[in-house]
């Protein structure tokens, strides 16, 4: 029995161990999912930054200045009046950035009005003798102050006054806008090409030393005669410049041909009345306005020294009334400006330019320029102040059309 049973055990075990092995369960893995699209992403690419556009104006400006000597710098800081003769010579010796004519200069050497033609041919030889042209000027003012109109040869009558025209001005016809429309484009026929107007002193007072060169009215009707003439002497359309004088305001105040003036008013006057029609005609401008500083002493803005001299005078003219055109100064000839600088023993010119003038307008151009390019020299005048100066005469003269 025990012999059977086991037999029978080893049976089961053999047929066991003779039966092929199942093969092993393959391992069945879940796919991954498929990972989300990668949207495309902007490349970045740096921007080029465009190069600016070249500024004609300002590459005429630097190209010039670049160019000049010192003699050449300084002699366009001077707009001296005209000499009766060798004007052309004396032109190109001192490098001048202008001539101003006055009644002598129309006249020939026998004392007779010049013809039209004498006269052009005239303004042309000293252009001709000029390395940069020159800036012609002229006090045309109207009334009593005018230069070119007495010569019968150029003008059918003599330009009228400012109050005259106030009184002939009409609702139908602005007479301002016509008179210098005919004004200016007479005087650009003859080779004028600035325009010492229009007068922006405020003055009501008939008898005050001013009063007849002025509109004589209050600084707002004084605002409007000086906004609508600037508008009208646009250079840049007619090419005729305009000088806006005598900053900082003259008033009622005497004469500075004869003698040193004192102004005592108080500064808010002057910003609530004298500097509105300066304010107008610096808004109405296009940039070929120039504006001329007188010989007061304005003592609310500087109580020692003539304004045309004053550093604080000029500092007022940019900074307050925003003022970035050429500033020329009264006639340094005048008594109130040359009795001071003596005083101080220095010249007058050197003390205008170094105050911040651009311009000096003086008779006795020939002993001044020689000084101011002494101090330029001697370190008293600095040199980026020369160069600053000639900029703006330069900048003026490309905007009435005399640079290429």
């Amino acid at each position: 029995m025990k012999q059977a049973l086991s037999l029978a055990i080893a049976a089961v075990l053999l047929l066991a161990g003779c039966s092929p092995a199942s093969p092993p369960t393959e391992s069945v893995s879940t796919p991954l999912p498929s990972p989300p699209p990668v949207e495309d992403q902007p490349v970045f690419v740096p921007t080029e930054i465009p190069e600016p556009e070249p500024d004609p104006r300002q590459e005429t400006i630097n190209g010039l200045l670049a160019s000049m000597t010192p003699e050449e710098k300084v002699g366009q800081l001077f707009f001296p009046r005209c000499p009766a003769e060798n004007g052309p010579e004396l032109a190109a010796e001192y490098h001048l950035g202008g001539y101003l004519l006055f009644t002598r200069n129309f006249k020939d050497a026998t004392g007779n009005w010049l013809t039209e033609e004498a006269f052009i041919q005239t303004v042309q030889s000293c252009q001709d003798a000029a390395s940069i042209p020159l800036l012609i000027g002229v006090d045309e003012e109207g009334g009593t102050v005018i230069r070119a109109s007495r010569n019968p040869n150029l003008f059918e009558e003599r330009c009228k006054s400012p109050q005259w025209l106030d009184r002939h001005q009409s609702a139908e016809h602005n007479i301002f806008a016509s008179d210098i429309w005919e004004k200016n484009n007479n005087l650009l026929r003859f080779g004028i090409n600035v325009n010492f107007a229009p007068v922006c002193d405020v003055s009501t007072d008939p008898n005050s030393f001013i009063y007849d060169r002025t509109l004589g009215k209050d600084a707002a009707a004084t605002a409007e005669y000086v906004a609508a003439v600037i508008r009208g002497s646009n250079g840049a359309q007619i090419g005729v410049g305009t000088v806006m004088k005598h900053f900082p305001g003259y008033g009622d105040n005497a004469d500075t041909h004869t003698g040193i003036v004192t102004d005592e008013r108080p500064l808010e006057t002057f910003r609530t009345s004298d500097f509105l029609p300066f304010l107008a005609g610096i808004e109405a401008s296009d940039g070929t306005t120039a504006i001329l500083v007188c010989h007061n002493i304005v003592t609310a803005m500087d109580p020692d020294r003539p304004a045309s001299l004053s550093p604080a005078v000029y500092q007022i003219l940019r900074e307050e009334l925003h003022f970035e055109g050429p500033a020329l100064t009264d006639d340094l000839s005048m008594k109130a400006a040359t009795k001071y600088a003596k005083e101080q023993g220095t010249s007058p010119a050197v003390m205008a330019l170094a105050a911040g003038c651009d311009m000096v307008v003086t008779a006795d151009f020939q002993e001044q320029v020689p000084q101011v390019l002494a101090a330029l020299e001697e370190g008293t005048l600095p040199q980026a102040r020369v160069d600053e100066a000639a900029a703006r005469v330069l900048g003026w003269k490309y905007d009435l059309g005399l640079l290429p």
